[in-house]
């Protein structure tokens, strides 16, 4: 932790003990704890949630279920989530989140494919977060167009990526491909406005015109 990221997190609103498990049992129980939201992220999308108040929520990629959380937390009365999530060795540990969060009979946990979960789901999203395969952004975002409601939003996370979508090299791995052609179609999309931010990794916020 650097000392900018230690500063942020000591004069942000504390997680909460029970991300602060979480957080500990993803270390403890993944070898990719760097994948974790983490609370400025997680803290950030519980505040965006709370403005929204949205009644329906996708996300794309779970992990262990910190973004999960923190998006609870600002859900409607009444609203739910859909979250979806490949890997299904992961589904104790996210549950034992949920639990201790309390939101298990908020959140629909889905497991397999995106790409063969998302032409199932219904539209009329308020809110879809989207932090998945980063070389299927541009395929996520077509999809998610069309299941998000009329001035809803979507926030994609990682569209930085660490500035190889930017730097002079032109990094062409396949990671980084989707990524810059992901922030490419948003940008030139009629249908949305958007704006990218340097939070973490980089913070596409994308609202449906």
């Amino acid at each position: 932790m650097d000392h900018l990221e230690k500063y942020l997190i000591t004069h942000s609103t504390y997680q909460g003990e029970e991300l602060e498990w979480l957080t500990r049992q993803t270390h403890l129980r993944t070898n990719r704890g760097r994948m974790l939201s983490g609370p400025i992220l997680g803290k950030f999308l519980e505040m965006v949630t709370k403005m929204i108040s949205p009644s329906r929520v996708l996300e794309i990629g779970t992990f262990t279920g910190y973004s999960t959380i923190a998006i609870s937390r600002g859900l409607a009365p009444g609203g739910t989530i859909d979250s979806i999530e490949i890997n299904d060795e992961l589904e104790d540990l996210i549950r034992e989140g949920y639990e201790k969060a309390g939101i298990t009979d908020r959140v629909r946990l889905i497991f397999g494919d995106v790409m063969q979960v998302l032409p199932t789901l219904e539209e009329g999203y308020d809110l879809i977060f989207i932090d998945a395969n980063k070389r299927e952004y541009p395929e996520y975002f077509k999809a998610a167009v069309g299941l998000l409601r009329s001035g809803g939003f979507i926030l994609a996370d990682n569209v930085l990526w660490d500035g190889k979508v930017y730097e002079e090299s032109q990094s062409m791995d396949a990671q980084t491909c989707g990524i810059r052609q992901f922030n490419r179609i948003v940008a030139e999309d009629a249908r949305v406005e958007n704006v990218i931010i340097p939070l973490r990794d980089g913070l596409n916020i994308i609202r449906k015109l």
